[in-house]
């Protein structure tokens, strides 16, 4: 079968699966007791677990006329999203569950706009544009678009919807699913299955992956996990087996010291790592080295480095938390320009593996407690030899027991062609430059 499975002919199935197993009553009750246990039955009489979140998002930034945003349409842009998940879980035993995730999005404002006049003028050119997570790559097409303009995007999508099973020796999970490998705090080499970009500061819930995931236990202080990723080819649509992944993981302690062994055939490419995680004193300290052997490539074989340490304490009666961390990449250099268009850097950039051009990078984070409902954050990333980075002040409020408000902004410091103060790409006379932004969210759990 060489056609991808569609969300659109997913959806009824969902749709009548959430309606048969909906909580409601099954009958009248004496007392409101029995009314409230009741109502939490289903039509199988399956225990079930409903939750989610809604957040609402502004910013507003400032486009140079000199990048790729401000050849449409420089000066200050205005962004509003709004992003609905909704959680379930079915417990169809102690031993099994099935969860899903269900996410309706809601973008529109100038930079929406501009990208879709953007992505016409510099069709291949990496980090342009918004809009809908892609699936084309994965074992199934569970996103959709409900409707777009050329004033704003809705459309949904299935982030989880995984089997997890815990038989005697283990768990097997299949299904979409989100993995993660490493002990990266900022850049996470490790990591090969859709990781964070360093410069993420929403981390709620990285994105699924359609994979099999088997854990088990070996002894008292090891276990072993393994993927399974089949992938498509994006062009023909086709499983193939240069697109997929196969992954294996040995996690063990010996004393206070922490060690994973990993190996990987990513795509076309072998990926060996080792991790460590340790103290010394009241600070923890990690360790991740990958070394990848390509396949195909212009460049060698190349090493990955990353290493943190972290620590909390209390200063003039508040509570502090801080790290920093070094990240070595061996595929950097640089010639920025000329990254952007290597097949080694693009690709890895539109897979969302790698996010950083340069070679060595320190970035660190202090968080202070100002009330017990009240957070400072400071992230600072830093690449060392332009130098240029970005400053991330955030300040995070927790309003109401459901209700968090974050307000925070991204600034970008650095000279003309530096990675962050923005370079030149060939053949285009625009730089490759993040605007300055501000942004306001509200976020309601239930």
């Amino acid at each position: 079968m060489n056609k991808q499975f569609r969300f659109h002919s997913f959806l009824p199935f969902f749709l009548f699966w959430t309606l048969l197993f909906v909580p409601f009553p099954v009958g009248a009750a004496s007392n409101p007791a029995e009314a409230s246990n009741d109502s939490n039955k289903t039509l199988f009489n399956l225990p079930m677990d409903w939750g989610g979140q809604v957040k609402l998002q502004g910013s507003v930034s400032e486009v140079a006329s000199d990048s790729f945003p401000g050849s449409v349409e420089d000066g200050t842009y205005f962004d509003q999203n709004i992003n609905a998940r909704i959680k379930n879980r079915i417990f169809f035993s102690d031993s099994s569950d099935l969860e899903t995730h269900y996410e309706l999005v809601f973008l529109t404002g100038d930079s929406w706009r501009r990208s879709r006049q953007l992505a016409e003028s510099f069709l291949g050119i990496a980090g342009l544009g918004m809009g809908p997570v892609e699936d084309d790559r994965r074992l199934f097409d569970l996103t959709s678009t409900i409707k777009e303009d050329e004033n704003y995007i809705l459309y949904h999508r299935l982030d989880r919807l995984v089997l997890t099973l815990r038989p005697d020796w283990g768990v097997v999970r299949l299904g979409r699913q989100a993995v993660t490998w490493g002990n990266g705090l900022l850049f996470n080499p490790m990591d090969l299955f859709n990781p964070f970009a360093p410069t993420d500061i929403e981390r709620d819930y990285k994105i699924g992956d359609d994979l099999l995931s088997i854990q088990a236990p070996i002894g008292q202080n090891a276990n072993i996990q393994v993927l399974a990723v089949p992938r498509r080819d994006p062009e023909s649509g086709d499983v193939e087996g240069d697109q997929s992944s196969l992954a294996g993981k040995l996690h063990f302690a010996t004393g206070t010291l922490e060690t994973d062994l990993m190996a990987a055939l990513h795509y076309e490419d072998l990926v060996l790592g080792v991790g460590n995680v340790g103290y010394l004193g009241e600070a923890a300290w990690r360790v991740d080295v990958t070394w990848t052997l390509e396949d195909e490539g212009n460049r060698d074989n190349y090493l990955s480095l990353v290493a943190n340490i972290d620590y909390s304490w209390i200063w003039a009666g508040k509570n502090f938390y801080g790290f920093m961390e070094y990240f070595f990449n061996g595929l950097g250099n640089d010639d920025y320009g000329e990254n952007l268009l290597d097949s080694d850097f693009s690709e890895r950039i539109e897979r969302g593996e790698l996010f950083s051009l340069g070679r060595h990078y320190l970035s660190g984070s202090v968080q202070v407690e100002l009330h017990p409902l009240v957070n400072f954050n400071l992230t600072v990333i830093n690449n060392l030899e332009d130098p240029s980075g970005i400053l991330q002040p955030r300040l995070v409020w927790d309003a109401r027991e459901n209700l968090q408000l974050t307000l925070g902004a991204g600034f970008y410091y650095g000279g003309s062609g530096t990675e962050f103060g923005g370079f030149t790409v060939p053949g285009t006379g625009l730089k490759q430059k993040a605007p300055n932004r501000a942004f306001l969210w509200a976020t309601w759990f239930f």
